[in-house]
């Protein structure tokens, strides 16, 4: 399908492209991190990508070390959690930078549903229902600038099967957008 063509082409040009013009800011940040927390300064988790195979997934660290492996939302307070530089890293959404090694790797797209957790059977589950287990998780997508961290499971896999009905390029390059317009207002993280 040339759509997949074209979105790869994109994500292939676009990540070396940001790679290069990141790899200073990236390399000033994990020694912030170090510096201001024990720890690696990536952390890997393990995600759920296209046909429900896990891959590992790295962020900048922003939790302590000793943070149960489970979704933020589920944990009961999950600000004592974060690292010294955890909100700010969160708030601008610079936690998510090292994922551009994903995206090389054609493990995620810049735009597609989050990858879940390992263990978030629940989303899983409900997305391997609705189809959209087959495509590739993105760092950015359709539930997350209508809600991101704030939407309940049915809600976000609704927005997640939304983009699978009408997903094309033009979508794709709206969602970015829409995305830097959210990050820059800083709307709908959780810190």
């Amino acid at each position: 399908m040339l759509y997949n063509t074209v979105k790869r082409t994109f994500d292939l040009v676009s990540a070396v492209a940001l790679a290069l013009v990141l790899t200073f800011p990236m390399l000033f940040i994990a020694l912030l991190v170090r510096i201001t927390s024990k720890g690696n300064a990536l952390y890997w988790s393990d995600r759920i990508g296209v046909g429900n195979r896990i891959f590992k997934m790295p962020k900048f660290r922003t939790m302590r070390i000793d943070t149960p492996e489970m979704a933020t939302h589920l944990m009961s307070d999950p600000d004592r959690y974060l690292t010294p530089l955890g909100p700010l890293l969160r708030k601008l959404s610079l936690d998510e930078l090292p994922q551009l090694w994903s995206v090389l790797r054609g493990h995620m797209s810049f735009v597609g549903p989050r990858p879940a957790l390992y263990n978030q059977n629940d989303l899983v589950q409900l997305r391997t229902e609705k189809g959209v287990h087959r495509l590739v998780p993105g760092i950015t997508g359709w539930a997350q600038i209508n809600g991101r961290d704030e939407l309940p499971i049915p809600v976000k896999v609704s927005y997640d099967e939304f983009y699978l009905r009408n997903r094309s390029f033009s979508f794709d390059v709206e969602i970015l957008f829409m995305t830097v317009f959210k990050v820059l207002k800083k709307e709908g993280v959780q810190h």
